[in-house]
């Protein structure tokens, strides 16, 4: 049903009218069905879409859209999540390739990262130093969910070097726990980008 419902929606928001015209409009009508207004130009090559198994993103690159894909794979496919989430990413552009698209796709995937360097960060994510991936059932499926990293700087550059799937992907996005505060987000966000991105030549 999803995907059926989204081949409609990038259906409309190339600017094909789809909906009747009110018969007493509040002011008048163009001839015809109505697109989505205010109608943006380029949208439907802007649309990403998250997926969690392998085989769904060979189908959202046939689609067109770009791959976002989280810390969780709605699959087990034996090996570490980060090496299963490589081989969706590299199937996803093969499949884009093979699509005949015109541009380049875009890939981003999310990660946990805690940069370990105040008390407060120990307190509240020191027992991760420890977390590793785990796999479980979800909805009657076997899953894969990713670990989170927590470590001192120079630890977390020495283990993130080693995520495959982030050296594939082109953007990564942070899971903040933003029950903890503004304050508190923003510190962990400055500390991976002053202390952790550059060693890893992230921009």
């Amino acid at each position: 049903m999803a995907r059926r419902h989204t081949a409609r929606f990038l259906e409309v928001l190339s600017g094909e009218g789809f909906a009747e015209p009110s018969p007493r409009p509040m002011f008048p009508n163009p001839p015809g069905l109505l697109r989505i207004e205010p109608h943006s130009e380029g949208l439907r090559e802007r649309v990403w879409w998250g997926a969690g198994t392998r085989a769904t993103a060979e189908w959202a690159a046939a689609q067109g859209m770009h791959l976002m894909s989280s810390t969780l794979l709605t699959e087990d496919g034996g090996v570490p999540f980060h090496e299963l989430q490589a081989d969706q990413i590299r199937r996803f552009r093969d499949a884009w390739q093979a699509a005949g698209h015109d541009r380049e796709p875009r890939v981003s995937v999310s990660r946990s990262i805690f940069p370990l360097v105040s008390e407060e960060d120990h307190a509240y994510f020191g027992l991760e130093r420890r977390s590793t991936d785990q796999v479980g059932m979800l909805e009657g499926g076997r899953a894969t969910f990713g670990r989170t990293y927590a470590a001192e700087p120079d630890e977390l550059v020495r283990q993130l070097e080693q995520d495959t799937a982030i050296a594939e992907a082109d953007t990564l996005l942070l899971t903040l726990p933003n029950q903890l505060g503004v304050d508190y987000c923003a510190h962990v966000l400055r500390t991976v980008v002053e202390e952790v991105a550059p060693a890893l030549g992230w921009r």
